[in-house]
């Protein structure tokens, strides 16, 4: 009983020697499984490096002209001084915009972004899509051209000109303004084929004459054929004629809209559900268009050709981890849209097996000694 006394009870989960084995094992356990880890880089690494370091020379392209022409860039709404913001409010504003979205489009790592999804709808070198712009997103644009550019891929391209706040919507900056900067620079070889005003109905409704005006004189001054009939069916079904003069419908291999054009969407608010990145004709067959005018992009999914849909830009950049609208830009190649970190999972499992039963050991051992030590000294707490 002295002995009981002198000397305390204590069982081996409670020891210190115990604690600190446990905590090494843990560490060494974790250690284990950091050393088993690797790097898979992306298969298309190469192209997206050369896609989103093409988009940024674009953007350098674009903001040299804009600093020789002496225009002043606003930093509070253009943090990464790029050049391409807009204006809130001007003559060829055709709605609100999303500022926030379309700094996140002048990243040039949206273009790595676009390569992927490119891929992933099964695309590859020397196929020929069918290409919807707006001016509202000048920096997807650039992203799309740029990844076609180095996939090889070849795109017809119809541009409404009118776009919304904080796009290409200065008078003397318009999208065909920045293309054809990038086709003098031979930093693009691909450039619209037709165009129209843009905004409401495809036509400019809610614009003053004056704006319109303006759009039509830009869309002259380069010679494109101006999309202008009576009723915004007409303009829809003329697009798809021009689309089917340079090729063929049934052989599009793919389709891409940038932005809410009504003319590539549609006059549905159901067609607004269509969901951003890749589409296909399953995607549309239960959504009601009964009570609007179906738009062109719609005509090729439901020819199962397959679509690419880029617009509410958050969702798209969440699936590879990308910061919205950044301050500044992230550097090109890093992240797990070039490459993601992969552990082993049998080794994972195989130190989480030895961890857990070393615990679970020393908590039988543990409580079995409580049990003999109660029974020795303390037999009435059994009871």
């Amino acid at each position: 009983m002295n002995n009981y006394k002198k000397k305390a009870f204590i069982p081996v989960i409670q020891k210190t020697s115990t604690l600190v084995f446990l905590s090494l094992l843990a560490l060494v356990c974790l250690f284990i499984s950091l050393q088993n880890r690797s790097i898979e880089i992306s298969p298309l690494y190469d192209s997206k490096i050369k896609a989103a370091s093409l988009m940024k020379q674009c953007l350098q392209s674009l903001k040299k002209s804009r600093l020789e022409n002496s225009v002043f860039i606003d930093i509070e709404n253009d943090p990464n001084e790029t050049g391409l913001v807009g204006v809130p409010y001007s003559l060829i504003t055709t709605d609100e915009g999303d500022l926030d979205a379309k700094l996140t489009t002048l990243d040039p790592n949206f273009s790595a972004v676009i390569v992927d999804l490119l891929f992933t709808a099964g695309l590859e070198k020397n196929d020929t899509i069918a290409v919807m712009l707006t001016g509202s997103m000048p920096g997807a644009n650039i992203a799309l051209l740029s990844a076609c550019q180095v996939m090889g891929i070849h795109p017809i391209i119809i541009s409404s000109i009118g776009a919304s706040q904080w796009g290409a919507n200065q008078v003397d900056f318009t999208w065909l303004d920045m293309e054809d900067i990038l086709i003098e620079n031979k930093l693009i070889n691909s450039r619209s084929v037709a165009s129209s005003i843009g905004g409401r109905n495809d036509m400019g409704r809610l614009l003053s004459p004056l704006g319109r005006d303006l759009i039509i004189e830009n869309i002259k001054n380069y010679d494109l054929p101006l999309i202008r009939e009576n009723r915004l069916a007409d303009n829809i079904k003329k697009r798809t004629d021009i689309y089917n003069e340079y090729h063929p419908i049934d052989k599009y291999d793919g389709v891409v809209n940038i932005g809410g054009g009504v003319a590539s969407l549609g006059t549905s608010f159901n067609y607004r559900l269509i969901p951003p990145g890749i589409v296909n004709r399953s995607d549309i067959v239960d959504i009601d268009n009964s009570s609007g005018i179906e738009g062109a992009f719609s005509y090729f999914l439901k020819r199962n050709i397959t679509g690419l849909h880029i617009l509410n830009i958050k969702s798209i950049i969440e699936n590879y981890n990308l910061p919205f609208a950044p301050i500044p830009h992230p550097k090109i190649g890093e992240g797990v849209l070039y490459a993601k970190e992969r552990y082993n999972l049998t080794i994972v499992f195989l130190c989480f097996l030895i961890l857990t039963g070393s615990v679970a050991f020393i908590g039988y051992k543990s409580k079995k000694q409580i049990r003999e030590h109660l029974t020795k000294y303390e037999p009435d707490s059994l009871l």
